[in-house]
């Protein structure tokens, strides 16, 4: 299993804390009655970072996959790991 480094962590941590921050902007905009357009953007701004956190945790989870399939020592291992890379792909794309 991976796991990333203390750096990367709150590397990737503090980038979600950014991301948090944004969303609450959207809460108290929506609270204040703020202008839809206004809104609109902040949102797009939301979804726009979270799908790049997503995407670059998905790209370690992927390689990660890939170099501990060269460890795997049975056809049925590799298959496990194939089909659980899968599940995690197929979330991410709903």
């Amino acid at each position: 299993m991976h796991k990333h480094s203390p750096e990367e962590n709150k590397r990737l941590v503090n980038r979600m804390s950014r991301i948090v921050g944004h969303a609450n902007k959207v809460k108290s905009m929506l609270e204040e009655d703020r202008n839809c357009t206004e809104i609109l953007i902040q949102l797009a701004a939301v979804r726009a970072a979270l799908t790049s956190l997503s995407k670059q945790i998905l790209e370690e989870h992927i390689n990660e996959c890939m170099t501990e399939m060269s460890e795997f020592k049975s056809e049925d291992e590799r298959l496990l790991a194939i089909s659980e890379l899968m599940d995690v792909v197929n979330q991410f794309v709903k």
